[in-house]
């Protein structure tokens, strides 16, 4: 039995087990943590702390508002396009109070990837930053959002601060496009108005939907990863248990550097660290190293969560280099693979390991890690406290231990499914609760897992998901344009650069900056390819399908690693 294997793979500490059951909903473990916790400091950024008080009461604020001023009900969806500021765990901790159903938007998102998933979740409400409210302008009117509440970056510090950065960014970094919404409501403006009202508390049942997770899966257009209460209380329990006594309660100091709309940061820092009453300090915008060094500087840091881009940058900054590590003893990376150069010269720099994981968006994410006390670097570790995995090959048998396979994941975190979307559900998730990963993994006999390949074509671009059909649907859209197709390759700073192919239609021209310039008004930028290549024709299957495999077998051998 595959469950009695795990059972005694968990070193001394670590119990294989947790009750995904121990709290009803959310708001249950937020009301708890934030009493439990109330003077502690939850987040800080750019200078302000709020504590875990302060955030149940401002949440609260926002909670009511979205109560008494609007048409909303529980399980309606709101779409949060913010990257990492205060405002960000206030709307979404008060949206999930009032019963919505969060959407987690990236900011960086063209006009075209928003009007989908807004449309595609149904969502009625959009919180965003100013810097992007002009393409919410050209988008809400194509959407069922009624309510926009627009914020701008320095909204919740003081009068003088709020004034002054924001007037920065609007007038002399031009920053803000000129925009006209309306009917759109100022985030300020709101809190103002929720402050002090009360707030009927929605109680969820542990199976409803708490979180829209947007992801292409293992292929195709973007979908709705349906996260429960349920599943995102499991991640919290499962991280906090494997952890063991290297996080302890109420005293960490946690660098944030990873958006909080990805799911890796959305379930570590908003959810398991809120659990454990951690401080999580909000890097805004990690690209400026200076800015996020100087941050880094202010603080003792305990932990730090990044993925191998990061490291590599941070590593080679000299300023980086000589701030005091000494209260460091958790790196976290999760997102992409870890490189085992990367990993041995954060370790020389800071003299902490790096501690990987393995999960997907529709696990919550976290399926697997390294016990932070029992590291093996090159593995993903073993499954989270009541999770099981198993290799299969294709027709679905089970693998014996050390042979190479499809990897799945069974557990308390799995997701629900996809939203309105039963077929593609049904083609990842199996009767028996089982979930086909998509990538390509052994388990070795001492329980540890080690990923091989990925099975799809999904290409991982500094820990973001990019996906071909994607890509070439756009490159379809450009006159021109008769073929393409889209791969990944290898490399050293982003894990995978984006390499297309294109055949241009006979009788017609078409330049390499006229792909970029098409690929990048239509596109956030990591989803941009990076090289360009026209050639006649493309390999394809008897049927016309073309071969992604062997374009990028033709570049791994290029570069001398694929015979």
């Amino acid at each position: 039995m595959i469950e009695d294997f795990w059972k005694d793979k968990y070193p001394a500490g670590i119990a294989a087990e947790i009750n995904p059951d121990e709290y009803p909903n959310i708001q249950t473990v937020l009301r708890q943590s934030c009493q439990r916790f109330a003077d502690k400091p939850a987040f800080s950024n750019l200078g302000k702390t709020i504590t875990y008080g302060e955030l149940y009461e401002l949440s609260g604020a926002f909670a009511a508002w979205l109560q008494q001023h609007t048409d909303l009900q529980p399980g309606d969806r709101i779409a949060v396009q913010l990257p990492n500021l205060l405002q960000y765990p206030i709307a979404v901790f008060g949206a999930i109070r009032a019963g919505l159903i969060v959407v987690n938007t990236n900011p960086l998102y063209t006009a075209r990837e928003m009007e989908h998933q807004f449309n595609d979740s149904g969502a009625k409400a959009l919180v965003c930053l100013a810097n992007m409210a002009h393409l919410a302008e050209k988008v809400v009117p194509k959407t069922s959002v009624k309510h926009v509440i627009v914020t701008e970056v320095a909204d919740l510090l003081s009068p003088f601060k709020r004034v002054l950065i924001n007037s920065v960014i609007k007038y002399v970094k031009k920053m803000v496009p000129a925009y006209h919404l309306p009917k759109a409501i100022k985030f300020n403006d709101i809190m103002s108005k929720g402050h002090g009202q009360p707030v009927k508390e929605a109680n969820p049942l542990s199976s409803d939907v708490a979180v829209l997770q947007y992801t292409g899966g293992t292929t195709g257009v973007a979908k709705g990863a349906m996260l429960t209460h349920r599943n995102l209380i499991a991640n919290m329990l499962q991280c906090k248990a494997l952890m063991g006594s290297n996080l302890n309660e109420g005293c960490e100091i946690l660098i944030t550097p990873l958006p909080l709309y990805h799911i890796y940061a959305f379930t570590f820092h908003c959810m398991a660290m809120m659990l454990l009453g951690n401080h999580n300090v909000l890097i805004s915008n990690p690209r400026d190293l200076p800015a996020m060094v100087k941050e880094l500087s202010k603080w003792k840091f305990s932990g730090f969560v990044g993925l191998n881009t990061l490291f590599i940058a941070l590593c080679n900054s000299e300023a980086f280099r000589k701030l005091d590590f000494s209260a460091l003893k958790v790196t976290l990376s999760g997102g992409m693979a870890l490189q085992l150069s990367v990993a041995e010269r954060w370790k020389t720099v800071t003299g902490s390991p790096v501690c990987e994981g393995y999960g997907m968006t529709e696990t919550s994410p976290v399926a697997s890690v390294n016990p932070i006390q029992h590291i093996q670097i090159g593995t993903i570790g073993i499954p989270m406290p009541s999770t099981l995995c198993k290799v299969i090959n294709d027709a679905g048998e089970e693998l014996p231990l050390g042979e190479i396979g499809e990897l799945c994941i069974k557990g308390p975190q799995v997701m629900k499914g996809y939203w309105e979307r039963p077929e593609a559900t049904a083609e990842i998730i199996d009767s028996e609760g089982w979930l086909k990963s998509g990538d390509i993994a052994l388990i070795q006999p001492d329980g540890y897992m080690r990923i091989v390949d990925r099975k799809k074509d999904m290409i991982l671009v500094s820990g973001f998901n990019v996906y071909p059909n994607e890509l070439e649907d756009v490159m379809a859209s450009l006159p021109g344009v008769l073929q393409s197709a889209a791969i990944g390759i290898p490399d050293e700073k982003t894990g995978e650069l984006i390499k297309v192919f294109i055949v241009v239609k006979p009788g017609m021209t078409l330049t390499k900056e006229q792909v970029m310039a098409h690929m990048r008004a239509n596109l956030t930028a990591y989803k941009a390819p990076k090289l360009i290549e026209f050639r006649e024709s493309l390999p394809t299957t008897n049927v016309g399908k073309i071969l992604r495999r062997e374009l990028r077998d033709e570049e791994l051998k290029k570069l001398g690693l694929k015979k």
